[in-house]
């Protein structure tokens, strides 16, 4: 499962829920009619999403979920991861690569020098940053062509034009 984004606070008096989404345009997420959130257990649920729109200026958006009608039981929505089957995403153009494949890379210097693992990605407003862990420390290199020079899926690298004392 490709997480796309998760639920937060329970929205208005009808049941809807904020999301934070991590698709590229936010609004992204309401597209795919298969979407399944996080249960307490470990295992996906399917949720079908009613209607949707952007709720002010950043990535949050606010969606009504069939069978939701109140506030209260919104609220165990709450923070709750939303996914989608890896199949169901569109395939990539040469040169590009989902976030999610990266994760687990070892990310490596132009020089060759090992920086650690790829453990995860943050979303900012200038650019996004992954964080890479290794030699007891956690690195955050912001994801733009000027530091990321190249990945290679099959080897498990994700090459990055970064000082590795920095």
């Amino acid at each position: 499962m490709i997480v796309l984004g998760r639920f937060g606070a329970a929205f208005g008096v009808k049941g809807w829920l904020k999301v934070e989404s991590y698709t590229d345009p936010p609004e992204g997420i309401l597209k795919y009619p298969d979407l399944s959130i996080a249960s307490r257990d470990g295992t996906w649920e399917p949720v079908k999403i009613l209607q949707g729109r952007r709720h002010g200026n950043g990535r949050t958006l606010v969606v009504a979920l069939e069978g939701l009608t109140s506030p209260e039981a919104a609220q165990i929505y709450g923070t709750r991861e939303i996914a989608v089957p890896r199949s169901a995403l569109p395939p990539t153009q040469p040169g590009e690569v989902y976030w999610e494949d990266l994760v687990g890379c070892t990310a490596v210097t132009v020089e060759g020098v090992e920086l650690g693992v790829v453990r995860h990605f943050l979303e900012f407003p200038a650019n996004p940053v992954m964080v890479v862990a290794g030699g007891g420390r956690e690195r955050w290199i912001p994801l733009v062509s000027k530091h990321l020079k190249g990945h290679d899926l099959v080897a498990k690298r994700v090459t990055v034009d970064w000082d590795p004392e920095f």
